[in-house]
């Protein structure tokens, strides 16, 4: 584990990878095998787990919550990461009309609120702005950050999918580093590495978080050409690296970015999990990764 930006003493820490939860209300777990699973992440070095108040429905917060009470010292050992921002039209949402963005002061604030009582939590560890409000008001924003730091609610501030200048309008507001920007990042998109997004992060030293790393499965079963050439290039540097699979080589290729991004696991089976893990032990080429950015675009480099 590794200390990113600081804010004021207390510096923030999250595991290399994130354990995603966004599917949890799937996995069909009891409480006592969504602690069991928590514990067997936590003893591959998965620290910090990815939550947001939409997710399963407005009820994934809960689920975890209900495992976290099994085992409350647990808590101590992880870095809790949640989102909010986006309203849904959902029996156990806020009863809006139609599915849309809300970056006001206070639906942030009430969103914090809503999900420290569903996961029975006093503080979150690092609070993201899920998706970018075309009505965003970064000075408002700034001021409901201010309110919850001061409340002790929430230790540290982050956004997701914002563009670079999305991400400089509201840090020009903030006196703290935002503490990261979760974007997606695979083989059949890494727009974030040209649209000057991840050039952003490593100006600010600022280490991005990547979700739907396999391209919510497409990687592995699309038959389209692309999806054919990307597993055939993947599935050679998977044997010459001698990894143990073609997702490995993935995770493997998104952290050699030099920003450095955190890659974010969506499985709830722990053998895959451990199978992701592994990635930390290969060391890819330039020429290799190069090879992987060529099979996706269909071409050579300029």
């Amino acid at each position: 584990m590794e200390q990113d930006k600081s804010v004021g003493d207390e510096p923030l820490a999250l595991s290399e990878f994130i354990q995603g939860y966004w599917r949890l209300a799937q996995w069909q777990m009891t409480p006592q095998q969504r602690l069991t699973f928590i514990e067997q992440h936590l003893e591959l070095g998965i620290s910090s787990i990815d939550q947001a108040d939409i997710y399963g429905g407005y009820t994934s917060e809960t689920l975890l919550g209900e495992a976290l009470k099994l085992k409350p010292s647990i808590r101590q050992q992880l870095q809790i990461i949640t989102k909010c921002g986006i309203k849904l039209v959902s029996e156990n949402g806020p009863g809006c009309q139609v599915n849309h963005y809300d970056s006001g002061r206070d639906h942030i604030l009430k969103s914090v609120d809503d999900s420290l009582t569903r996961m029975g939590l006093e503080r979150i560890d690092l609070l993201l702005i899920h998706r970018p409000d075309f009505l965003m008001d970064a000075d408002e924003i700034a001021g409901a950050f201010s309110l919850l730091k001061s409340a002790g609610k929430v230790r540290h501030f982050g956004v997701s999918n914002f563009t670079s200048s999305q991400f400089s309008l509201l840090q020009s507001r903030l006196d703290e580093p935002l503490a990261t920007n979760q974007v997606e990042i695979n083989p059949f998109n890494f727009a974030v590495t040209e649209d000057g997004t991840l050039d952003l992060c490593q100006q600010l030293r600022v280490r991005p978080m990547a979700w739907s790393c396999l391209a919510g499965g497409r990687l592995l079963t699309d038959n389209s050409d692309k999806a054919n050439r990307l597993r055939a290039e993947l599935q050679a540097i998977a044997e010459e690296l001698n990894a143990d699979s073609v997702e490995q080589v993935v995770f493997a290729w998104i952290r050699m970015l030099p920003s450095r991004p955190r890659p974010i696991l969506g499985s709830g089976n722990i053998a895959r999990v451990k199978e992701a893990v592994g990635a930390l032990q290969l060391h890819m080429s330039r020429e290799q990764w190069y090879r992987v950015w060529i099979a996706a675009k269909g071409h050579g480099v300029p």
